[in-house]
């Protein structure tokens, strides 16, 4: 006999119930380890045992690179939103309102300025959570819009990315964003302003056969997964055994994919170092 339930009334037995919010505890996908979310948090989204490098929500990581954690968010354009008026078992549309409403975001791609070690800069960054960070017409606006404000502003372009690739439900529109932003790229390039690309997991697709490797320095967050194809796909299409490692991060080092793999804790550093190098700025202390 289950006495809390047949006997002690309605208003007490709720009194007794807690509820547990289940996001307290993260597993590590390398060690298994259980680790409290707010430790996990004050270390930047790294398993302090394991090294391993968590996905970061794009407002953390924002708050992490500027000074002070200060920044101001740049407007993103409009876009059309379902061009193709797509539908599977749920409509475009309503997938972008659900997406919308759950990170607080217009699209997949966020845009900020601010100063970093006193040296301005402007920052795009893929938002997994946001149907997989994919690149889609509001995606691309974005990220041409913030290269623009970099050549207004005269200033150094960051681009953090994480994108399972192109957006499927807006077909062609979305395929064309390669390009546009490709041009985009070159007229950084022709201002001689630096481009600087963060590869973290993952970094997949369109996003990486266009602006995720047209920086002048890629710099990748260890173990990340980066690549066109999946690892499997390229296994079945070949018909071999792919490497060990292959796609992540510190292989595409070793091979000369990547220029360099760098900790989330000295991420900050290693990026003013190298825009005060390109800009032919005095190096800011670490």
């Amino acid at each position: 006999m289950n006495w809390i339930s047949n006997v002690v009334p309605p208003k007490i037995r709720s009194m007794l119930k807690r509820d547990t919010p289940e996001n307290l505890w993260t597993k590590c996908p390398e060690s298994g380890e259980l680790v409290f979310h707010k430790d996990l948090e004050n270390n930047l989204y790294v398993v302090p045992s394991s090294d391993y490098h968590m996905r970061m929500p794009a407002l953390a990581r924002l708050q992490s690179l500027f000074d002070g954690g200060v920044y101001e968010t740049l407007p993103t354009p409009e876009a059309p939103l379902d061009p193709l008026k797509f539908r599977d078992v749920k409509r475009y549309t309503d997938r972008l309102k659900d997406n919308r409403a759950k990170t607080g975001a217009q699209d997949s791609v966020r845009l900020a300025a601010g100063k970093l070690k006193e040296m301005g800069v402007v920052v795009a960054i893929h938002d997994f959570d946001f149907l997989g960070g994919s690149l889609g017409m509001a995606a691309g606006e974005a990220i041409v819009a913030g290269m623009t404000e970099a050549l207004k502003r005269k200033q150094a372009f960051i681009i953090f990315t994480a994108s399972g690739g192109a957006r499927m439900q807006e077909g062609m529109f979305s395929l064309m964003q390669m390009p546009r932003t490709t041009v985009a790229v070159q007229r950084l390039r022709a201002a001689r302003l630096p481009y600087i690309v963060v590869l973290t997991n993952p970094t997949t697709g369109g996003v990486t056969a266009s602006y995720a490797m047209l920086g002048d320095i890629h710099i990748a967050e260890p173990g990340a997964v980066i690549g066109f194809a999946g690892a499997r796909v390229i296994e079945q299409t070949i018909r071999e055994r792919l490497p060990e490692g292959f796609q992540r991060a510190e292989y595409l080092r070793d091979h000369g994919m990547v220029d360099m793999v760098v900790r989330r804790h000295d991420m900050r550093d290693t990026l003013a170092r190298l825009i005060a190098l390109l800009t032919k700025q005095p190096a800011r202390a670490a």
